[in-house]
């Protein structure tokens, strides 16, 4: 029986040296001074440098300029980056990542939670570090991430990551940033598995539904205004959405759900941004009036109606930002997490429909720190902001050009390799030598 439990006890270790071994060691913090020379620098803010000299010292960008006007003295070790292109690193907002590892496993999956008012779950001491699909995300140049529960009514409490860490306090650049909520859906589809009818028809408990927020939202004050002699989890972690040090990211895609719930977070004065909101363009100047931003849906995806314009996903984005709407982009949907990696080439695609390059780059870069609320840090190369960048050999926008030769996070030079890119040279050799 011993020698047994003996055998056991040494295949588990051999299985978790194995993993531990698959993920990249996480950088050492930056030791000298870094210059970057000749590249073309994309700010994030809309502005661009062609000749650029960024000087990256403790973590912080120093200087970022104009080489032909600033005369700068290089410091420490020097990357020569002519012909090349540098960006801030891009952020992944309500994201799985590192919550779920192989869907098919229900023991990888920390997505979501039982019951419907949830937002006491903190998404950040489930998040993976060593996750494989994490690693995957930083040859394309998606560094940040924001993770976020799923599931219920009242998902949980968000963070954000920076993916090259050994654990979730090392990755934590902010903890509990948000708190999100599944606003009900005023239609709903037939079951089909049932014989129903699977096209839109009302849905007849959306009034009942809505009315089940607001009761919760009311008992929740009621508590933090009370004796509070009872422990009330879910109360007490809305009290940051109410002292305005938390925002409440609503997920939502209906116009009239939409509408609803800029009623609500009015009349509860919350710092509301709508998460999804495939018909924003239809109450664009409510949202402009109101001043709420949208972290506008997957690019990547077909129409929901048999209606609606072919190209709709592609140019929803550009509809919001024309009205003067703070826009950022998300990827939630079918495969989020691999598909994370391909925010850039969303971005493109836009610039493919209408929208300038510069401007579709903001909105994985610097609009979407702003509605996160670490612009201060994040999401633009300017001095006293983290030196967390890369350098591409092309446009990072372009899936055919956007090839990494450094990254940094923090000022960290962090590795490129990842499951899939050792994959990647183990059979591009095999097939030159004819094998």
């Amino acid at each position: 029986m011993m020698k047994n439990i003996y055998k056991l006890l040494n295949i588990g270790l051999m299985f978790s040296c194995v993993i531990t071994f698959a993920q990249q060691t996480p950088a050492p913090k930056q030791t000298q001074a870094i210059t970057i020379t000749g590249a073309t620098a994309h700010i994030g803010n809309g502005k661009v440098i062609e000749n650029s000299i960024i000087i990256v010292e403790n973590g912080k960008i120093t200087t970022c300029a104009d080489a032909k006007v600033a005369k700068m003295t290089p410091k420490g070790r020097q990357i020569d980056a002519s012909g090349k292109h540098v960006y801030p690193g891009i952020i992944a907002p309500n994201s799985t990542l590192g919550l779920q590892e192989i869907g098919a496993v229900r023991a990888t999956n920390d997505t979501r939670e039982i019951g419907s008012m949830n937002p006491h779950i903190r998404s950040a001491i489930a998040y993976n570090a060593e996750s494989k699909v994490v690693e995957s995300m930083r040859p394309n140049g998606v560094l940040i991430g924001q993770v976020t529960p799923r599931g219920g009514r009242i998902s949980g409490t968000s963070s954000i990551v920076q993916f090259d860490a050994w654990n979730w306090e090392d990755a934590a650049i902010k903890t509990n940033d948000a708190i999100h909520m599944n606003w009900p859906n005023s239609f709903t589809r037939g079951r089909w598995w049932l014989g129903e009818d699977p096209g839109l028809k009302p849905n007849k408990e959306y009034a009942k539904q809505v009315d089940a927020i607001h009761t919760f939202v009311a008992e929740s004050k009621a508590h933090l205004n009370g004796n509070n002699n009872k422990r009330n989890l879910p109360a007490e972690a809305m009290k940051g959405l109410f002292d305005g040090s938390q925002k409440l990211f609503v997920h939502v895609n209906g116009e009239k759900g939409i509408i609803d719930a800029i009623s609500f977070a009015k009349d509860n004065n919350l710092n509301m941004v709508v998460v999804g909101g495939y018909e924003a363009y239809k109450v664009a100047d409510m949202l402009k009036a109101s001043n709420i931003p949208v972290l506008s849906q997957r690019v990547h995806k077909t129409p929901n109606s048999d209606d609606d314009d072919y190209d709709l996903p592609y140019k929803m984005a550009k509809l919001l930002v024309d009205k003067g709407i703070l826009v950022g982009l998300e990827n939630s949907g079918q495969m989020e997490r691999a598909n994370a990696r391909n925010l850039p080439f969303q971005a493109g695609t836009l610039v493919a429909h209408g929208m300038n390059k510069e401007e579709a780059l903001k909105l994985i870069t610097f609009n979407t720190a702003k509605i996160l609320g670490i612009d201060e840090r994040l999401g633009t190369l300017e001095v006293g902001k983290d030196a967390t960048l890369f350098i591409s050999e092309g446009d990072a926008l372009d899936m055919r050009t956007n090839i990494l030769t450094h990254a940094f996070i923090e000022g960290r030079e962090i590795s490129l390799e990842s499951h899939q890119t050792k994959l990647w040279k183990r059979y591009s050799n095999k097939y030159k030598t004819g094998d």
